[in-house]
């Protein structure tokens, strides 16, 4: 249903992208831009800030510094962005879009966006151990949104995300019973945590068209996990 839900939106949005101006396309994709970058500020921050007795504070920083450092280290050694564009360049071969300029951008950056997060997690946990997809439904119902965004800015490419997303779900869901066990709700919390600044930095490279290899980034959210 999740996938459904991302191939539904990818389709409205393609539809709504035909009609649409490049300057409203380029205005779209700062907005995404924007409030992608809010959403991993706000992830982070609910992990991180600790409130008592009318006193802040924060938790999890040397883990974040730690985990993102040991996490580019790997990532950039097994250099999974280079895998992720060569898997985005078959993809684009084989679906004829080679003269689609934005397919690999809108593959990956969309990939990144659904896939990384507690919400995939836990959803798909819940959903293998005890039978209930209701977390996956609320979820396929934000991806539905977030893809017909990212399907109007970018095109088509962004639709395949639903490959990484079925693979990684599914596999967490299969695989629920032998997982569960080892995941704390602490573990939770920092994976949620770092891989909302994963988020943050998506949205940087869409406002401000940089490049961050965030793929390279991912093995960040293991790191997470050991560390907790």
């Amino acid at each position: 249903m999740n996938a459904m839900a991302v191939i539904g939106g990818g389709l409205f949005g393609l539809a709504f992208r035909k009609g649409l101006p490049q300057r409203f396309q380029d205005t779209l994709l700062q907005a995404l831009g924007l409030s992608t970058i809010f959403i991993g500020i706000a992830g982070a921050l609910e992990k991180m800030i600790v409130i008592q007795e009318e006193m802040i504070s924060t938790r999890g920083t040397m883990l974040a510094v730690i985990s993102l450092a040991l996490g580019a280290l790997l990532g950039e050694w097994i250099d999974i962005e280079s895998r992720f564009e060569r898997f985005g360049k078959w993809l684009k071969k084989k679906t004829g879009s080679e003269q689609d300029t934005r397919f690999m951008e809108g593959f990956i950056t969309a990939s990144l966006t659904i896939c990384i997060g507690a919400m995939a997690i836990v959803g798909a946990l819940q959903d293998g151990l005890s039978a209930d997809p209701s977390l996956l439904m609320t979820k396929a119902v934000l991806d539905c949104l977030i893809i017909m965004i990212f399907t109007s800015a970018f095109g088509k490419g962004a639709i395949f995300s639903v490959i990484p997303l079925l693979l990684f779900q599914g596999s967490i869901t299969l695989l629920a019973q032998f997982i569960a066990p080892f995941l704390s709700g602490a573990m939770i919390a920092n994976l949620s945590m770092v891989g909302s600044m994963l988020i943050f930095c998506v949205g940087v490279n869409l406002m401000f068209n940089t490049k961050i290899k965030v793929a390279n980034l991912l093995p960040a959210l293991l790191f997470a996990l050991l560390l907790t």
